[in-house]
C-alpha cells in the first residue's frame, strides 16, 4: 500500500475516532475536498511525482489538529501528526521537514514562499468557488458557534465573507485564477444580493410579527442542509466508485472474450483455462455487486388519510407520495407546512433513511472491492502457474 493511501486511511480513522462532532467544516469531508481539488491543480501543472506526494500528504493532515486542539495552533499540531507517522513509515528527515512545511503554509494569512505552497492554498481555500459554497459557509458558521461561541446575525455574517472573499483572499496558482477566481465571483454576487435583502426595511409592524408562526431554529436548519448534502456528497461518491469498477471489469471481460477465449481450443493453450475462467468469474461477480451498489431501491407505501394524520407517512418523499392525487397531496402539504415539528420529523425520516441507503451502498461496495482484489490475485498466481507448470 502506497504511503498515500495509508496517509488517507489512517486520517479517516483519526477524524472518526478522535474528531467532535461540533466540527462540521474541518472534518474528513473537506479534508478529501482539499485533496481532490489539489489533484484537480496538479493535473495542470508541471509537478513532479515526488512533489504531488508532499502535496497531497500535507493536505491530508492539514487539519487533523482540530482533532486534539482548538482551531488556534492546529497546523502545528497537525505537524507533530505527520511527524509521527511519517516516522513509522522511516521516512527522513529532510522528508518530513518538506511536508510540514506546507501544512504550516496553509495558516489562514500565511503568503505562499513557492509554487507548492501556492497548490496548498488554493486547494485549501477551493471551497469559494463550488457550487455548495452557501452550505460550507453554514457549516463553518455553526462550528465557530458551538467551539468559540462566534455567534453573528445574517447580515454580520454575509458582510464578513463578501469582505474576505474580495478583499483578503485571492488565488495564487494560474490555473485557479483561471478556473475558479470567475466561480468565486458569482459566489460573491449571490452574497451581496442576501446582503441587499438584509438590507431592506422592514414594512411589518410589531403586531403583525406577533401573528406570523414562530421561525425555525437556524443552527437546525444548519444541521438538517449540511447533513443531507454531506449524505448526497457520500452518495455520490460511492457510485462514482461502482461506476469505475463497472468500466474497468467491463474492459477486461471484452478484452478476455476477444483475446483468450478463442485461443482455448487448441491443445496448447489449455493451460489457460483455469486462469482464463478466474478472471472472467471475478470480473462478473464485481460487475454484479457494481450493480447491486448503484440499483435504486425505492420503497413503495400505501397509507390512509389516517396515516397522514397521526404524521406516520414522510410527505418529502416520492416513494411514498407518488400514488396520491394532486389535491390531496396539496392539502396535505399544506398541513405539513403549517407544522414546524412535522417538517422536522420527516427531515429527520429522510436522514435516517438515507443513511441506511448509504450504508448499504458502502457495505456492497466494500465487498466489491474485495471480490475484485481477490479475482486480480488469484488470476495472476493462476496465470504464473500456468506458465511455470508448463
Amino acid at each position: 500500500m502506497s504511503v498515500l493511501n495509508k496517509a488517507k486511511d489512517y486520517v479517516e480513522n483519526l477524524f472518526k475516532d478522535k474528531l467532535s462532532s461540533v466540527y462540521f467544516y474541518h472534518n474528513f469531508i473537506h479534508t478529501t475536498y482539499a485533496v481532490n481539488k489539489a489533484e484537480e491543480i496538479i493535473s495542470h501543472s508541471e509537478v513532479s511525482e515526488a512533489d504531488r506526494e508532499k502535496i497531497l500528504l500535507a493536505l491530508w493532515f492539514h487539519d487533523v489538529g482540530f482533532t486534539d486542539c482548538n482551531a488556534e495552533g492546529h497546523e502545528k499540531k497537525g505537524v507533530e501528526i505527520v511527524t509521527e507517522f511519517l516516522l513509522r513509515e522511516n521516512a527522513s528527515r529532510e522528508y518530513i521537514d518538506e511536508v510540514s512545511k506546507l501544512i504550516l503554509s496553509t495558516e489562514k494569512y500565511h503568503q505562499p514562499q513557492n509554487f507548492l505552497e501556492q497548490i496548498m492554498k488554493d486547494a485549501d481555500f477551493s471551497h469559494f468557488a463550488s457550487p455548495f459554497y452557501n452550505d460550507s459557509a453554514e457549516a463553518l458558521r455553526k462550528e465557530w458557534e458551538l467551539t468559540g461561541g462566534m455567534c453573528f446575525s445574517n447580515d454580520e455574517w454575509n458582510v464578513m465573507n463578501v469582505d474576505f472573499l474580495k478583499n483578503k483572499h485571492r488565488y495564487f496558482t494560474d490555473y485557479a485564477k483561471e478556473n475558479w477566481e470567475p466561480l468565486k465571483l458569482k459566489n460573491v454576487k449571490k452574497l451581496e444580493k442576501k446582503i441587499d435583502k438584509e438590507d431592506k426595511p422592514k414594512k411589518e409592524n410589531s403586531d403583525s410579527k406577533k401573528d406570523k408562526d414562530p421561525k425555525s431554529d437556524r443552527s437546525v436548519d444548519t444541521l438538517f442542509r449540511v447533513t443531507l448534502n454531506n449524505h448526497t456528497r457520500l452518495s455520490d461518491i460511492a457510485d462514482s466508485k461502482a461506476n469505475i469498477l463497472l468500466s474497468v471489469n467491463a474492459i477486461i471481460i471484452s478484452v478476455c472474450l476477444s483475446v483468450l477465449v478463442p485461443k482455448l481450443d487448441t491443445p496448447k493453450n489449455a493451460h489457460l483455462i483455469i486462469p482464463t475462467f478466474f478472471l472472467l468469474i471475478s470480473s462478473v461477480m464485481t460487475i454484479i455487486f457494481a450493480i447491486l451498489s448503484t440499483k435504486p431501491n425505492v420503497t413503495k407505501t400505501t397509507f390512509t388519510n389516517q396515516d397522514i394524520e397521526d404524521r406516520k407517512v414522510n410527505l418529502l418523499f416520492f416513494g411514498n407520495f407518488h400514488q396520491m392525487k394532486f389535491d390531496h397531496y396539496l392539502s396535505s402539504m399544506h398541513d405539513l407546512i403549517k407544522d414546524r415539528d412535522y417538517i422536522y420529523d420527516s427531515m429527520v425520516k429522510d436522514l435516517y433513511f438515507l443513511g441506511k441507503v448509504l450504508d448499504r451502498k458502502y457495505k456492497l461496495l466494500s465487498i466489491t472491492y474485495t471480490i475484485f482484489m481477490a479475482g486480480i490475485i488469484s488470476s495472476v498466481l493462476a496465470f504464473a502457474y500456468a506458465f511455470l507448470s508448463l
